[in-house]
């Protein structure tokens, strides 16, 4: 969204008289000053999509400080949260990050800006080729979908505003609009981007949706509306929002929206293809997130330097930085992948036949040894891989010796454990010339809360071709995020194919993604349930997919259950001269649980107070 962002800021300058601002004043600009020119009309798409609620680096649901309250969509902040640190694909410091809590989110200000632009735009349709006007409004139908994908998945049914609401001119009895179904809500949803679809442009200017982006989106939203018709009799939590059908689909329509789903995501064939620019595997996924030509990008969100500069902290804040410019010009690493996470792809064999754990010469004998799918490595870091021309030789500590098995060591109390540990990345061990803990090395779980807990970091997104340390900052990265990619595409198709019965359709979709990936095809044998969301998780992970995903599948209170996650920690065995890895429980060592009311957030309060008609509130709130 680059060029659109730099017309805002031009339009901005042309047509008032206010410096450059986030967003634009409405009340500043007259129509025909925003609706006469294309500048106009741009500057104001710029603030729709500006705030469009994507799930992107900079995404943290409760604010960047506690004052702030309310959604945070622009206000860059150092990912010291992450969704994937309140489900287990990671830890982190913040690791409830306020999720079921309900974040107030409630953008009815730029739904009505969107619905403004529907209706006054055709006004103007004379100053316009027929063919831009359409393009417009279609583009309008598919943001208006967009902004009601958040609202729906978060709160179930919520009302439908399909015209600009004005007060004074409307009464406060006419402005308190009621709740609709959640059915229909997602149903509107679907009519929205139909529209969208049949009159949106192939193409696009970058960062902002064609007709496959809107494709892409029903594909998600139909998708999320059939899970929540299949499962959501099972585990819920009854009311009467429940039981006026405000929240909860009815089983018998999961069917229908599944083959919706699948049908949007049959639209992109031919149109995208899955990234395979290099031969290497494990090179080509990694450049597949880095690559803005990439044919996989349906829908991303640019970041760039400049004078209308957007930029976020990826690099600075999932790389060890140990306080010495070590892989990072500043910042520090808060959130790192679990061994849960890891072992989707497969368990990891660290320990012989007699329980004791194998010895390895180097870190790196462990990830070179197991024989791993090359989109594993692609997507998290391991002990013994290089970054920068730095090494990750993280150690929870040192053994003098070692003669147990690996686990009665873990199930020890800590301090029968004996191992040398340090908060210090320059402490020596036993006056030897070797550090406790590696400068990627991990701290013990009283100590400060910078580098892995796991054992792993993150590596999907990094820019490992940036190689200036003092570009690799806070604030400083300019990596694109990739809000809709193919492959997305085709999960949503293969589930919606497997809940459905299709197979074979679904068969082939996962069999492309795993040959990009460099794993080996699945047979009909493995079409369950089970494999394709085990995919999903896999190939979306730490794309803020999976605490959505648990939620549509309602097992989050089950994978939340007083659940804790693990790291593969890795150890030298002083006197051997030998690495070990040891499975146990990630050291900040919190419990994840999930009310099952959670699966609804509740209505915010305040727009409960200043319009009764949203009652009833969601269940057990």
């Amino acid at each position: 969204m680059k060029k659109l962002l730099a017309v805002f800021i031009i339009g901005l300058a042309a047509l008032s008289s206010c410096q450059k601002l986030d967003i634009l004043p409405p009340n500043i600009l007259s129509d025909d000053q925003i609706f006469s020119s294309q500048a106009g009309i741009e500057t104001y798409l710029a603030q729709v999509y500006r705030k469009l609620p994507i799930e992107d680096f900079t995404y943290r649901p409760a604010g960047r400080n506690a004052g702030e309250g309310g959604f945070n969509l622009h206000h860059e902040w150092e990912h010291f949260y992450h969704a994937g640190g309140a489900c287990g694909e990671m830890v982190g410091p913040y690791g409830g990050m306020d999720i079921g809590n309900g974040f107030g989110y409630w953008p009815y200000d730029d739904i009505r800006a969107v619905n403004y632009l529907l209706e006054t735009l055709p006004k103007y349709a004379k100053n316009y080729p027929a063919a831009t006007v359409a393009n417009l409004i279609g583009e309008a139908h598919f943001l208006r979908a967009y902004y009601y994908f958040a609202l729906a998945k978060r709160y179930g049914g919520i009302p439908i505003i399909k015209n600009v609401q004005n007060y004074p001119q409307q009464s406060i009895k006419d402005l308190q609009v009621p709740r609709d179904k959640e059915e229909d809500v997602w149903n509107f949803i679907g009519d929205d981007l139909d529209s969208a679809w049949n009159t949106m442009p192939a193409t696009n200017e970058t960062g902002r949706a064609d007709k496959y982006g809107a494709a892409a989106l029903k594909s998600r939203a139909m998708l999320y509306a059939g899970s929540i018709a299949k499962y959501g009799s099972q585990n819920f939590v009854g009311g009467a929002a429940r039981d006026q059908g405000f929240v909860g689909i009815s089983a018998d329509k999961a069917a229908g929206f599944y083959q919706k789903a699948i049908d949007a995501a049959k639209l992109l064939e031919g149109h995208y293809s899955l990234y395979r620019k290099v031969a290497d595997k494990l090179t080509n996924y990694t450049d597949l997130f880095l690559d803005v030509q990439s044919p996989e990008n349906i829908l991303t969100r640019d970041y760039f330097s400049g004078e209308s500069e957007r930029m976020h902290s990826w690099d600075a804040t999932m790389s060890p930085n140990s306080g010495m410019n070590y892989m990072t010009g500043d910042g520090l690493s808060r959130a790192y992948p679990t061994l849960e996470l890891v072992e989707r792809f497969g368990i990891l064999d660290v320990t012989n036949a007699d329980g004791t754990p194998k010895r390895y010469n180097q870190l790196a004998d462990l990830w070179q040894g197991q024989n791993l799918e090359p989109r594993l490595l692609a997507t998290v870091y391991f002990p013994g891989e290089t970054l920068r021309g730095k090494l990750f030789d993280q150690r929870r500590g040192i053994y003098p010796t070692f003669n147990y098995k690996s686990a009665d060591e873990v199930a020890k109390p800590g301090g029968d454990r004996k191992f040398a540990s340090s908060g210090d990345h320059n402490t020596l061990y036993a006056g030897s010339n070797m550090t406790v803990i590696g400068n990627a090395g991990m701290f013990p779980s009283s100590g400060a809360d910078n580098n892995t807990r796991t054992g792993f970091y993150v590596r999907k997104y990094i820019n490992y071709k940036q190689t200036d340390l003092t570009k690799i900052t806070l604030f400083s990265s300019t990596t694109h995020w990739i809000e809709f990619r193919y492959a997305e595409v085709l999960l949503n198709r293969a589930e919606a194919d497997i809940e459905t019965g299709q197979t074979d359709d679904a068969l082939i979709c996962l069999n492309d993604i795993r040959d990009r990936a460099g794993a080996s095809p699945l047979t009909l044998a493995n079409m369950v349930v089970d494999t394709v969301r085990n995919e999903r998780c896999k190939e979306l992970a730490f794309e803020n997919h999976y605490w959505w995903d648990i939620k549509r599948w309602r097992i989050a209170d089950v994978v939340l259950n007083n659940a804790r996650f693990h790291g593969l920690m890795p150890y030298y065995v002083y006197d051997e001269g030998k690495y070990i890895f040891l499975k146990e429980p990630e050291t900040f060592q919190r419990n994840y649980n999930f009310d099952k009311r959670f699966y609804y957030e509740p209505l915010p309060g305040g727009q409960l107070n200043s319009n009764p008609n949203l009652y009833p509130q969601n269940p057990n709130y």
